[in-house]
Order: C-alpha cells, then sequence, then structure tokens
C-alpha cells in the first residue's frame, strides 16, 4: 500500500454534520460566491438522502411479485378445494407468467397508473382464458369456482395500483433514482444528461474535470463543481452513487489515469461510451442505474448480500437491545455516579460513502478531557480514562449504544470499525497514510469485524497499524458472506476476552 499524496488546496470542506438535504444549495452558494453564473440545475433531486438510503426497484419487484403468486396460490387452493384441480393450477401458473411476459413487474420511470394498470389487466386476462380452457377440456367450473378467480384478479389489480403508488412515492423521495457525478465535460457528458433528462433514470448531481480554465461552467443546467481532486473529498461524496467517467473511450490512456485515481473512492466507476444512439444510450443509462454495467473500478454489485445483511443487523440489533437493557441501564447508572458529565459520548465518524454520522458510546473519559476530532488516541494507562471507564472498555461495553446506530441503518453488526473524523496517527491524519484507505467505507462501519478478531483494535497509533488494519478491512469486504458474517460475531466474545494486551 502506498502513502496518498497530500490533497491539494481546493480541497472541499467536510458537510456540515446537521445537513438535511440543504448540501446542494450549500454547494451552489459557494459557487456563486466565486462568481460563477449558472443556469438552474435541472437534474437534481429536491432533497438530498445518503447513498446507504437508496433502494432497488428490483428487490421491490420481487417482493410484489411473491406477495401476488401468494394470492393466486390462495385462490387457487379454494378453487381445489370445489374439485376443479386442473382449473386453479391452470390459473395459478399463468398469473405470474403472464404477469412477467405483460411487464407488470418493470414499474418503467414514466409509466402512468392507467397505462401500468392496463399490463396487469391484459396478464390477468390470460390467466383466466387458461383457466377457461382447462375447465372446458378437463372439467366443467361453476359459478363457486370462478367467483374466488375472479374476486382474486380484482385483487390483484388493487394491490397492483398500490405497488404503483409505493413506487412512485419512493422515487419522489430520493430513495430508487441514484445520484451520479459526471467526470469530463465533454460532448459524451451532454449526450448522458440528455439521456438523464429523457428516462429519468439517474440524478446527475455535478461535473468534474481537470481542464477549468476550457470546460464550460455548465452542461443543460448541470455545473461544474471542481476538478478530479476536489472530488476525492467533496461535501457530495456521501450522496453520490455512483462516478461516471464521459471522456471519449478511445482515450484508454487517459481512461486508465482517471480509474487508478478515482479508484480510492468508494464508489463504483463506469463508462459511459460514445457513439450509441439514443435508445443504446437509454440502454446503457439502465444498467449503470441498476448497477449492471461493469465497473471500471472492480467493484462489485452486492445488493443480495446487502439485503441479507440488513435482516441480519435488524435482527441481532433488536434482540441485543432486549437481551442487554438491564446492562445498559446498570452501565448508565454507573457512569452517572462515576464521574459528572453526559452518560453518552457521541464523535462524527467516517460510515459508508464516506458519510458523516454520529456515534454512540457510554462516556468513558472525563468530560473535560473528551476529544471528540480523535487528535489523540487512547493509550495503556491513559489518565482521561474514568475508574468505570477502564472496566466498560476493557469489556467492550461502551460500545453497547451503538446498536441504535445499527437500527438507524448507519452501521452493521459487522463491518470495518468506524473511524473518527479528522483522526490522526503519529500527528497525521490517518486517512492520508494508506491510499487504499476509502475502501473500508465501501460497506457500512460495524460493532465488529474482522480486523477485531484478527487482533487489530483499540487505537491505531502507527503507520504500520493503520496499513495493517486497513488491508484487514479490504480483506473483509472482498469476502463478506452471510456465513464469514457469523463466523465474526461467534469469534468476537473469545477474542476479546482472550486478549489483555490490546489498549481499549
Amino acid at each position: 500500500m502506498q502513502p496518498i499524496p497530500e490533497p491539494n488546496s481546493t480541497r472541499a470542506s467536510a458537510v456540515a454534520f446537521n445537513a438535511s438535504g440543504d448540501v446542494l444549495a450549500r454547494v451552489d452558494q459557494e459557487n456563486a460566491t466565486r462568481g460563477e453564473r449558472r443556469r438552474q440545475p435541472s437534474l437534481r433531486p429536491g432533497k438530498l438522502l445518503p447513498s446507504r438510503s437508496r433502494m432497488d426497484a428490483r428487490w421491490l419487484a420481487r417482493a410484489f411479485r411473491v406477495v401476488d403468486v401468494a394470492i393466486a396460490v390462495l385462490m387457487a387452493a379454494h378453487v381445489t378445494l370445489g374439485r376443479d384441480l386442473l382449473t386453479g393450477a391452470a390459473w395459478t401458473l399463468a398469473v405470474p407468467i403472464a404477469m412477467r411476459v405483460f411487464g407488470a413487474y418493470a414499474f418503467p420511470r414514466k409509466q402512468s397508473l392507467a397505462r401500468h394498470l392496463s399490463h396487469v389487466g391484459k396478464a390477468l386476462t390470460v390467466a383466466a382464458i387458461s383457466a377457461a380452457l382447462a375447465s372446458l377440456i378437463f372439467n366443467p367450473m361453476d359459478a363457486r369456482s370462478a367467483l374466488p378467480l375472479l374476486a382474486a384478479s380484482a385483487l390483484l389489480v388493487a394491490l397492483h395500483g398500490v405497488w404503483w403508488k409505493l413506487i412512485d412515492h419512493a422515487r419522489r423521495q430520493g430513495l430508487l433514482t441514484p445520484n451520479v457525478v459526471v467526470v469530463g465535460a465533454t460532448a459524451n457528458a451532454q449526450r448522458l444528461i440528455e439521456t438523464a433528462m429523457r428516462t429519468g433514470e439517474v440524478n446527475v448531481l455535478g461535473l468534474f474535470d481537470d481542464r477549468l480554465r476550457r470546460a464550460p461552467v455548465n452542461i443543460l443546467g448541470v455545473p461544474l463543481l471542481g476538478d478530479t481532486d476536489a472530488l476525492l473529498h467533496h461535501r457530495l461524496t456521501p450522496y453520490i452513487d455512483r462516478v461516471v467517467i464521459a471522456i471519449t473511450a478511445s482515450a484508454e490512456t487517459r481512461v486508465r489515469e482517471l480509474s487508478e485515481k478515482l479508484g480510492v473512492l468508494p464508489h463504483p466507476l463506469n463508462l459511459f461510451v460514445d457513439g450509441g444512439t439514443p435508445d443504446e444510450d437509454d440502454a446503457t443509462l439502465a444498467r449503470i442505474a441498476m448497477g449492471v454495467e461493469h465497473s471500471l473500478s472492480g467493484w462489485r454489485d452486492l445488493r443480495g448480500r446487502i439485503v441479507a445483511k440488513r435482516a441480519m443487523d435488524l435482527t441481532l440489533a433488536t434482540l441485543g437491545l432486549v437481551a442487554a437493557g438491564p446492562v445498559m441501564l446498570a452501565t448508565a447508572l454507573a457512569v452517572k455516579l462515576d464521574s459528572p458529565g453526559p452518560i453518552f459520548f457521541r464523535q462524527r465518524r467516517h460510515g459508508f460513502n464516506n458519510e458523516e454520522f454520529l456515534v454512540w458510546k457510554f462516556r468513558s473519559m472525563r468530560h473535560e478531557a473528551a476529544d471528540a476530532q480523535a487528535a489523540r488516541q487512547i493509550r495503556a494507562g491513559d489518565d482521561r480514562v474514568t475508574r468505570v471507564g477502564r472496566f466498560i472498555r476493557k469489556t467492550s461495553l461502551d460500545e453497547l449504544p451503538q446498536l441504535f446506530n445499527v437500527l438507524r441503518g448507519e452501521m452493521s453488526i459487522v463491518g470495518p470499525r468506524p473511524h473518527a473524523v479528522g483522526m490522526k496517527t503519529a500527528g497525521v491524519e490517518s486517512a492520508k497514510l494508506v491510499a487504499e484507505y476509502a475502501h473500508r467505507h465501501r460497506m457500512k462501519p460495524g460493532l465488529t469485524g474482522w480486523a477485531a478478531i484478527k487482533g487489530s483494535r483499540g487505537p491505531v497509533d502507527t503507520p504500520e497499524c493503520v496499513r495493517r488494519r486497513v488491508a484487514l478491512d479490504v480483506e473483509y469486504i472482498e469476502r463478506q458472506s452471510f456465513w464469514l458474517d457469523l463466523y465474526i460475531i461467534l469469534m468476537t466474545v473469545p477474542c476479546l476476552l482472550g486478549d489483555r494486551s490490546a489498549v481499549r
């Protein structure tokens, strides 16, 4: 691992922690103070949401399909009880197949409710015809069998109206439309922006180009926000889902240089190639939005694992809070009685995609000696630690309030440990010591992790400690699976209790 070069003086300041969707307004205000006049941005969401909040329409569609199939099976079972076995089976099999054929689970972005319900109606008509043919050939169906199928059809139409409304609401809230930034203020970038305006597949937050003197201040209202050095530290980073390089594909050397430079970001890098027809551009942008387009940075689509990991987090965090509730109350009382000050210690730390969030811990240091920026990391015999603090740090009881961070979606049970914003190692900001440091932000931080059970716990007070911690975190991200997470959880307690040498 190579040290990160010192950033230039144009580094953007960190986003204010209490920001609630006004980051874009402040970015525009900063641009205005520099005397730059731009058109009104045309592809920006009304409110910015961190990328960890983004949902996948494909997973929602799968959930809707499961509900539809369950209804079809229940109604078919009712018909089967009336001895119309083949009729019920024909209708049950035809419903999901016809729904898929007619695109009832596609939910295109600019499809109206009426248009969607027309596809559902066509699918149900095919299912009804299939049931009628089965009835005529094998066993004539009476009214008692037909009524449940008609009722089920009406219920499916109503449910698809609800499904469409849910998808539409999620898109309006910015939960389904990914945010991208474009590298290269080129003709390719203009084609990408035109495609985004035509299809609504992505929000384009801004442009970055190293040719600042020659680049336009905006393209179709999308502003130029700086060069690629500015992108590495920009305040928009936590809200970006993908970085799209829009220079000429034939410029292989430049594409390779940008890929290597921007590869330190925790975002997937995609290339929007030139020379496509509007239909080809639409398809390319749709693949980029869905995360199925090949990533230049080697980033992998882990949506399935993310869903499983989130389910594990919610389950274990809920059970953990119930089980640890009495212990947490006792710890809170002990902290309060031991020394003056608040029960909890809150600190800004880096999370997924460099998002800053407040991590919660039981206070273990004297309140007047609190070090929110972690300029001085903990050390053996640290005089800032209270009597109760030494015990709860040694037993890791001070970390229990982070179960609330897990429930909020800011953390996971297993993942790289979150480091304080601006944390320093030997007087140097830790993030500048390792080029791959940002890679550890490609996954939510965790209560425990691969590094923790491998002995890399507590302070990282030397450059070697930082490099080892980052190497272990990156190794975990590349190997992450349900079973690895389960193994780490099971190994955490014996590793913590068995390691008395680690400073905590």
